[in-house]
């Protein structure tokens, strides 16, 4: 089952229990993966809803770093509890022992020994996070590595 049937489904069971926050983030992440089908204008792949759903997360903690500035802890407290049904969706986080290993092998893959052949260990590195690590957190790992 692909990612926005498990959200479609979890939907429904979100309104039969009368789950209100649930239904609601749900409802704005089914909502962001239907504009984004129509804006490829097709239907898309796992990795695609993924990055959908880190979009939205993404938005979240920037309503958060907002709200903090203007002093609204109710959007903050919505915002962290949307946060965290969200992530629920996505593949859990790599450790930062996984991601040394995967940048090391990318390293090892592309023979890279300096700063200048950092783009090549990115293109083969990122496709292999897949939601679980952002590339900043892979670009300063691979970095600190080839320094």
């Amino acid at each position: 089952m692909d990612l926005k049937t498990t959200l479609q489904s979890d939907l429904k069971d979100a309104m039969r229990r009368g789950e209100n926050m649930r239904k609601s983030t749900l409802r704005m992440a089914l909502s962001a993966i239907k504009l984004a089908e129509v804006e490829k204008d097709s239907h898309m792949d796992e990795a695609a809803y993924q990055a959908v759903i880190l979009k939205e997360i993404k938005s979240r903690q920037d309503t958060i770093s907002d709200a903090e500035k203007a002093n609204r802890p109710e959007m903050i407290s919505q915002a962290e509890q949307e946060i965290k049904i969200l992530q629920t969706y996505l593949p859990p986080a790599l450790t930062p022992q996984e991601l040394d290993t995967l940048a090391k092998a990318a390293i090892d893959e592309t023979g890279a020994s300096s700063m200048r052949e950092m783009g090549q260990v990115m293109k083969v590195l990122l496709p292999q996070l897949r939601g679980r690590a952002t590339g900043e957190q892979a670009s300063q790992v691979v970095r600190k590595m080839l320094q």
